[in-house]
């Protein structure tokens, strides 16, 4: 009995031992070294790339001023059509200033008397029938008089508001027969013969920025494309944007140009002859930095980047990669880290 039970365990270690053994198929697959992944890349140069930036902006008139008037009136002639241009030193409103007309007619009757009188005792001091005091206090007397009709002709001139400059109006804010005072805004009047574009760029770029340096810039909606000059540049960078205000001239004019629009600016700052250009689908971005994969000896190598500008389809690296170097350009999600790499296909 004891024999039996003996020979029964070996019968029995003996078929499982037969069945935890693996084919052969199976020993071969578990053996095979794993495919490398087909995919595309292309050799790193250097090209030539303009460094431009793009801002946004707002179109600005030549000069643009608020019509207040000098003194307080009731209105007696209002000319401010809205919209019209108006030539400059043309009357745009007159306010009420019989007071100052009849001080003035009193004053030029007061200054034909003491002319009069001047002119007796210049003549009566000739023969010495008066003392020199006596013909002095009669000069000093048509000078005051004198200087009393010009004040007034300035005061009658204060009520008369003219255009400063040629230029379009805007909306009146009055009507005729109103009491206006210096604090009463009447209208805006802006130069529109000639255009000004203003924007912000970074600080970083501030040392670049010229006088006289081209720039190019498009109305929102608007196809059609503008130039302009750089005119001046703000003496401070503003500490809260840590931008610099720039303003240009617009070169020619055109009528959808209205101040207030927004623009899109576009500037060359330079040209790089050694800028290293890639694909910007070839980028991988990660939560705090850049990455490319590289292909070196068959493996691919995850490298960290730093890029600079950009178009519709490039984007320029500044560091990161050489001239040489090759980049995979497809099959980026599938790439992993240390993965083997087959390239099918290298773009020069």
């Amino acid at each position: 009995m004891r024999n039996f039970l003996t020979v029964v365990l070996l019968v029995a270690l003996l078929h499982a031992c037969k069945s935890e053994k693996k084919p052969p198929s199976e020993l071969a697959a578990a053996n095979k070294v794993p495919s490398a992944l087909a995919v595309e890349g292309m050799v790193v140069k250097t090209s030539s790339v303009n460094q431009t930036i793009e801002v946004s902006g707002t179109v600005l008139p030549n000069e643009s001023t608020e019509i207040r008037p000098e003194i307080s009136g009731r209105i007696v002639m209002l000319n401010l059509k809205e919209g019209a241009i108006m030539q400059k030193g043309s009357l745009l409103v007159k306010i009420n200033d019989s007071d100052l007309q009849a001080q003035l007619k009193k004053l030029l009757v007061q200054l034909q008397i003491a002319k009069k009188t001047e002119e007796r005792q210049r003549e009566l001091l000739s023969i010495g029938g008066i003392a020199q005091q006596d013909y002095d206090l009669s000069v000093l007397s048509v000078s005051n008089i004198n200087a009393d009709i010009e004040l007034t002709r300035v005061g009658i001139s204060k009520t008369e508001v003219r255009a400063p400059y040629t230029g379009r109006l805007g909306l009146k804010n009055i009507s005729p027969g109103a009491f206006v005072s210096p604090t009463t805004l009447l209208t805006i009047i802006t130069q529109v013969n000639q255009m000004k574009v203003e924007f912000s760029v970074p600080e970083k770029y501030s040392a670049e920025i010229k006088n006289g340096q081209p720039v190019e810039f498009a109305l929102e909606g608007s196809g059609k494309s503008y130039s302009a000059r750089v005119l001046a540049k703000e003496s401070t960078v503003d500490e809260a944007t840590r931008n610099l205000r720039i303003r240009a001239t617009v070169i020619g004019i055109d009528e959808y140009l209205v101040p207030g629009s927004f623009a899109k600016v576009n500037m060359i700052l330079g040209r790089n002859d050694n800028a290293i250009m890639i694909p910007s689908n070839a980028v991988i971005p990660q939560a705090r930095n850049k990455q490319v994969a590289a292909y070196r000896n068959g493996i691919a190598k995850m490298v960290k980047i730093e890029t600079g500008v950009r178009d519709s389809s490039m984007i320029q690296v500044i560091n990161g990669l050489q001239a040489g170097d090759t980049l995979i350009t497809t099959g980026l999600l599938f790439v992993k880290p240390e993965s083997r790499i087959k390239l099918t296909k290298i773009v020069n």
